[in-house]
């Protein structure tokens, strides 16, 4: 949603630039109107000053950036952010100390953060722009946690030649776990359950989950399936 105050002072830099500081909003990016050019008079007789109308329309990445730094202020957390910004989206990088808290168990509690921001920065808008969050680069410290743990299973599961069942996770570490596993010779995954308890079950290729055979149809591919 747009924004504007009118802003008046000695010259029109300085008037942006205070009218930037109330919308809350950097410089570089607010626009504006000068409605009246500063004068200086003669001997002080008749001098005005600037007056100019500040305007600032958030794009969905300042959007998703704002709602953080609301939250983090509410919260009383002190961090850095920084938001990059890519073609079909942006990630904002947290960084500080004590910030397990926004990490949560797993994640989980980033995964909110990460759903929310999403919320606010798609609000109004007619497509869908992607946002990601991190913290201390948990991200891909999980990920490689993830990687590593789908490696350990797979080998346990052709050397027992039995079926293991992962921790309840997300689609999205799920996804990480399918991926491994798929480049893995003799070992095959599938999920099972629904919602937060939906968890990958690693198992030998010859132990793959088989099609019902009262009538209902497995969907192709289980093993890709998050």
């Amino acid at each position: 949603m747009q924004k504007e105050v009118i802003q008046n002072a000695k010259t029109v830099e300085l008037a942006v630039e205070l009218g930037a500081k109330e919308l809350g909003a950097d410089v570089s990016k607010v626009t504006y109107e000068v409605m009246q050019q500063p004068t200086k008079g003669f001997l002080g007789i008749g001098a005005a000053e600037a007056i100019v109308k500040v305007i600032y329309e958030p794009t969905p990445a300042d959007k998703a950036h704002e709602f953080l730094l609301k939250l983090l202020s509410n919260m009383d957390i002190q961090a850095q952010t920084s938001v990059i910004e890519e073609e079909d989206g942006c990630t904002i990088e947290v960084k500080g100390e004590g910030l397990g808290l926004l990490i949560g168990r797993h994640g989980d509690v980033l995964d909110s953060l990460q759903y929310l921001a999403t919320l606010a920065a798609n609000k109004g808008n007619k497509g869908y722009y992607r946002v990601s969050i991190d913290v201390e680069g948990y991200r891909e410290k999980r990920r490689e946690a993830l990687v590593q743990l789908a490696r350990r299973m797979a080998e346990k599961a052709v050397k027992y030649n039995r079926s293991f069942a992962l921790e309840p996770m997300s689609p999205y570490e799920r996804r990480i776990i399918h991926s491994e596993c798929h480049e893995i010779s003799g070992v095959a995954t599938y999920s099972v359950g629904d919602g937060a308890d939906r968890k990958v079950i690693i198992c030998p290729e010859n132990k793959m989950k088989k099609p019902e055979k009262n009538g209902k149809k497995e969907k192709k591919n289980p093993e890709v399936r998050a």
